[in-house]
């Protein structure tokens, strides 16, 4: 019955006419990951706006120092900033073969007057470059203020939980305890050096500025009949126009694509910093330590109902892999491209630096909405602390019965044996931690018996994890939150679906 029911099933595939809305495939990270704020900067809408900017800023420029352009010009220019008909820009890319040409004559088509002065002396890569460049700034400044907003929330995180002692784990056994707050510093420490990296990259990239079709600025030479200081001003005014105080010294037609390479590089810092963050909450969320917010009507498994998946945190490591693997691409793009540039860059370009920031911008919204949301179970992280403190516990017993006039060699021994025979309890028999107990009830140990309690108290074990949180958050973080502090108070845009 059922191989009859699927005779004139096309298990491959659909016909042609049915589902026509939804026949294109759809990139998930756009579809159903990015942020409204990272795709607008690399949107049509960005990308071709800047590009008119551009052509004004430098229109304005080479009027300023004297070329025959009229204010008609620059107003017109300026009055159609916005209205781009992107249907006749294709028609026109289609004719001349050239999206650059085909956007200069769809804005001369509204500009008519300005037309014979589009572009005048440049070469597609003055778009195409100022505008990746920018745009990768304003990418930056939002990964700057989502890294702000999501130390601001760790902070609280780590100063409610700085005195709470839990199990230190050392490949992944456990090991002398930390405090909850003070592992969540390891977390913020990383994100704390991802953001100085951003910091640095924004307040040194530069702008490819005026630079002419192989960086020889010949075009512009020309065009100020040989007067080199004209030349100049125009680069400095044209890149002040468009807000940059820093440009390429030199270049070929391209700025160097290690630039591209750097700004990636600093994205997979992030991504590292958050698969390592997210890493430690799925394996705390296994112990039941530790859960990431959970909706109410939220499905966990199709399968088990029961089931508690800390998805947005794998939803994290998913996308942080992604991203993680991206500069390679952007190193070998750097490293071949052969002279003043060859166009293999700009297929791959087109891909790797929009996805990257729109992968690390979907991750920063993820951390926030994570740490926002965090629940710890004290009491379960207690219990597997008092589950494993015996043993930690036993070199502290063993100094105050020596102190108390006890033999050293024979307490260590009766500790070994001791211990051995808990241990065995513990994983054989699948009982409690017995060793306080059989201290206890041992004569050797006589001196410390009425104070045992006292002795195995977690908070005697966590070192100066307290002290730590407290002058790392004062000494480190403060500062950072002081100085951006308009970015705590920004509400994002977008919710996280899960």
């Amino acid at each position: 019955m059922s191989r009859e029911l699927f005779d004139d099933v096309d298990v491959s595939g659909f016909p042609d006419d049915v589902l026509k809305d939804h026949q294109k495939y759809e990139h998930p990270l756009v579809a159903r990951y990015a942020t409204k704020e990272m795709s607008a900067i690399f949107s049509p809408a960005m990308k071709f706006t800047t590009w008119r900017k551009l052509w004004l800023a430098l229109a304005a420029a080479e009027k300023d120092l004297g070329l025959d352009i009229s204010e008609e010009q620059l107003q017109q220019m300026k009055d159609n900033l916005y209205n781009i008909d992107f249907a006749k820009a294709d028609e026109f890319e289609a004719k001349f073969r050239h999206d650059v040409m085909g956007h200069v004559h769809a804005f001369g088509d509204v500009a008519e007057k300005a037309m014979p002065i589009i572009h005048l002396g440049a070469t597609s890569c003055y778009v195409g470059d100022n505008t990746d460049i920018i745009q990768m700034k304003e990418a930056l400044k939002l990964v700057q203020s989502k890294l702000v907003q999501t130390l601001g929330i760790l902070k609280q995180f780590a100063e409610k939980h700085k005195d709470v002692p839990t199990l230190g784990f050392t490949h992944y056994q456990p090991a002398q305890l930390t405090t909850v707050g003070k592992r969540c510093t390891l977390w913020m420490q990383d994100l704390l050096m991802d953001y100085e990296r951003v910091t640095y990259e924004l307040e040194n990239l530069p702008m490819r500025g005026v630079k002419g079709t192989t960086g020889t600025q010949a075009t512009f030479l020309e065009l100020f009949n040989g007067d080199h200081d004209k030349v100049k001003e125009l680069n400095v005014k044209v890149c002040s126009l468009m807000g940059f105080d820093k440009w390429v010294s030199v270049s070929g037609q391209t700025y160097s694509r290690k630039i591209d390479y750097h700004a990636l590089s600093v994205l997979s810092g992030i991504a590292q910093s958050a698969y390592k963050m997210c890493g430690d909450i799925r394996l705390l969320a296994n112990l039941k330590e530790v859960e990431e917010p959970f909706a109410k009507n939220q499905i966990g498994s199709s399968a088990m109902a029961y089931k508690r998946n800390p998805m947005r945190s794998e939803r994290v490591c998913s996308l942080a892999r992604y991203v993680m693997s991206l500069p390679p691409s952007a190193a070998n793009t750097h490293a071949n491209q052969w002279f003043e540039r060859t166009l293999d860059d700009s297929a791959i370009r087109r891909i790797i630096l929009p996805e990257g920031f729109l992968a690390v911008d979907v991750i920063l919204n993820l951390l926030v909405n994570i740490a926002d949301g965090m629940v710890l179970w004290p009491n379960v992280v207690d219990k597997h602390v008092r589950e494993e403190l015996p043993f930690m516990a036993t070199e502290v017993i063993l100094m105050e019965c020596v102190k108390a006039g006890g033999d050293r060699q024979v307490l260590h021994e009766a500790i070994r044996v001791h211990s051995m025979a808990a241990g065995a309890v513990v994983k054989g028999e699948g009982k409690p931690n017995d060793l306080m107990e059989r201290i206890a009830s041992d004569p050797l140990f006589a001196a410390v018996h009425t104070k045992l309690d006292q002795l195995v108290d977690p908070k005697l074990f966590i070192g100066r994890s307290k002290e730590q949180v407290e002058e790392f958050l004062a000494d480190a973080v403060n500062p950072v939150l002081e100085k951006e502090s308009e970015h705590l108070d920004k509400e994002v845009v977008d919710g996280v679906n899960v």
